[in-house]
């Protein structure tokens, strides 16, 4: 049920490639990831609902839901994510808070637009090897009814590469108590890339380049928290 809510593992739009995958600490995630098409463009959100298994879970169609229901209205996402932030205060039962990067892609232009709730940044890799962190955006989810978010926009190019992912991928620990973290993850996003350069599939490719890296970082310790990742590539050839 968790899947045919989410949006399939690997999704095209023009020379745009999509891949993502979650794994779940305790059976039913807190994370999801969807991909929507509009009228002018993809519309593309991960989200993270604090907590694990089916408390978190349990949300999961709830969030889902108003996420649709505002996409449905507009696609600026400053808009949709505030307007599912006030769904979300304004319910009489104690929702949890949740963390949310929203885009909305251009699959001609490659032009993006963006807003995040709280969420841990973005990573943008040009094809050029310059690194960009994505954080425009505001609070939490749930957290203030009336909390402005604010918008952030970037072209992705032929070649390039952004990485959407949920802190499970960065708080995963190894046997030492050591956190993988986000300067990993960046070495790994780019031997991924480095790796994959203009090949057919390369977004699927380096989603599995960098999560196997995790899960060679931890080794067998066990999953504490909720992991997503999602990778948006632009063909370079």
């Amino acid at each position: 049920m968790h899947r045919r809510l989410c949006a399939p593992r690997l999704v095209s739009h023009g020379n745009f490639e999509i891949a993502s995958e979650i794994f779940a600490v305790r059976h039913l995630p807190g994370d999801f990831f969807t991909v929507e098409e509009t009228n002018d463009g993809v519309i593309l959100a991960l989200g993270d609902i604090c907590g694990k298994g089916l408390a978190a879970g349990m949300w999961t169609t709830h969030l889902v839901g108003q996420l649709g229901a505002h996409t449905a209205v507009t696609a600026e996402p400053e808009a949709i994510v505030a307007g599912v932030n006030r769904d979300i205060c304004g319910m009489t039962s104690a929702a949890p808070l949740a963390s949310m990067f929203l885009l909305k892609l251009d699959p001609i232009t490659g032009f993006v637009k963006y807003s995040s709730a709280g969420h841990p940044p973005a990573i943008l890799l040009r094809a050029n090897g310059e690194l960009e962190s994505l954080s425009e955006g505001g609070l939490l989810l749930g957290v203030l009814s009336e909390a402005a978010y604010v918008r952030g926009s970037f072209r992705l190019g032929a070649g390039d590469v952004l990485m959407i992912y949920s802190d499970g991928i960065t708080e995963s620990l190894n046997h030492a108590g050591e956190e993988f973290g986000y300067a990993r993850l960046e070495q790994q996003l780019r031997r991924a890339q480095a790796a994959s350069a203009d090949t057919p599939g390369s977004a699927d490719t380096m989603l599995f380049s960098v999560l196997g890296a995790v899960q060679d970082f931890a080794a067998t310790r066990s999953l504490i928290d909720d992991m997503s990742l999602a990778i948006v590539r632009r063909d370079g050839r």
